[in-house]
């Protein structure tokens, strides 16, 4: 089968092994495959680090081909009782806790060792993966045949929004008497960067009941941001700073923009070591705080709000071969495409 490797920086297609049903959980027939900006960052940094075993791709959506485990799905999601099966079409996050550890009492979930050390196998970008018993169990949901791949694709980048979301202290709206209970203040958020992950942050805060903004130096990811309702208000002070710009100039912006005794919440890495200053968070009470990667929960609530049609991002990326990966790889780093899907 086809799958792609990095060979020191360089992206290609080989063929090798399909993988064997050897161990407990399902062989998944890839249909698509969302390119990440966490990819793109393994990629520029491939040749630091030639030996180390990358794997490529990890917003999936695929058919569950072979399964050889009567798993009755997730254990997170409450509309699972038949057990997955032959035929099923799924989308997945390719880790999960252990739910015992220190890490994963204390809401931690992705410091634990086992969240860190499962995977997918071999890549996202395949033809073919192996989903353990333990995927089945904690990150893989059921869509129906109709459901919209391309959308469905971006079941794992949101969640990690949604991790984010909660780091900051906000919750999720509960229905009461037929309609939705404002649980959190009445607060502003600003989303410092628009490419697909900011505007899923955007429209992931706009969910959970926030006034929700976004900014970008790029006027055409601003005004592609305003078909969603995401804007930029300039003469506002934000009470949460969500940053999902890679640039450490974004630092500065946040600063800015942030009130004071207000949160900013680190949602991306930045070239170098430029930090934030230590004055700037003592004399106005600020908080930083990181967020990485989602805990079973927040993939739960992903799917709920993209099988609902809450979130909708259908007709947003631009769709390539498995073959043309690598252009899609040159494209993204090139800023010609706002977000690359690769379908097999």
């Amino acid at each position: 089968m086809k799958s792609a490797v990095l060979d020191n920086g360089n992206v290609s297609v080989i063929e090798v092994e399909k993988p064997l049903l050897s161990a407990p959980g399902a062989i998944v027939k890839v249909i698509a495959c969302g390119l990440c900006g966490s990819d793109i960052v393994k990629i520029r940094h491939a040749a630091e680090n030639p030996d180390k075993k990358v794997i490529l791709g990890h917003e999936v959506v695929g058919e569950i081909v072979e399964i050889n485990t009567e798993i009755v799905g997730n254990s997170y999601y409450n509309d699972n009782t038949i057990p997955f099966k032959a035929g099923d079409i799924v989308t997945l996050g390719h880790h999960y806790p252990c739910m015992e550890c220190d890490f994963c009492k204390n809401g931690n979930h992705s410091m634990c060792k086992t969240f860190k050390s499962v995977n997918i196998s071999p890549a996202g970008f395949s033809e073919y993966i192996f989903v353990s018993e333990g995927h089945l169990k904690n990150t893989v949901f059921k869509f129906s045949d109709a459901a919209d791949i391309e959308n469905a694709s971006f079941m794992e980048p949101l969640s990690c929004c949604i991790r984010a979301i909660r780091r900051a202290g906000y919750t999720f709206p509960t229905a009461q008497n037929g309609s939705k209970n404002p649980e959190n203040p009445p607060h502003k958020a600003l989303v410092i960067g628009l490419g697909s992950i900011g505007l899923l942050m955007s429209l992931g805060l706009k969910a959970f009941g926030i006034d929700a903004f976004g900014y970008d130096i790029n006027p055409e990811r601003q005004a592609f941001s305003g078909k969603f309702g995401v804007e930029f208000n300039e003469n506002l002070h934000y009470d949460t700073i969500f940053m999902t710009s890679g640039s450490y100039k974004a630092i500065d912006t946040a600063l800015k923009f942030v009130k004071d005794g207000g949160k900013i919440v680190v949602f991306s890495s930045v070239e170098g070591f430029s930090g934030y200053q230590n004055n700037e968070i003592y004399y106005r009470e600020l908080t930083v705080l990181g967020s990485y990667s989602p805990a079973p929960v927040d993939l739960a609530l992903s799917f709920e709000l993209i099988k609902e049609g809450v979130i909708d991002l259908s007709g947003v990326s631009t769709i390539y071969t498995l073959d043309n990966l690598p252009k899609a790889v040159d494209d993204t780093m090139s800023s010609k495409i706002f977000k690359a899907c690769i379908k097999l």
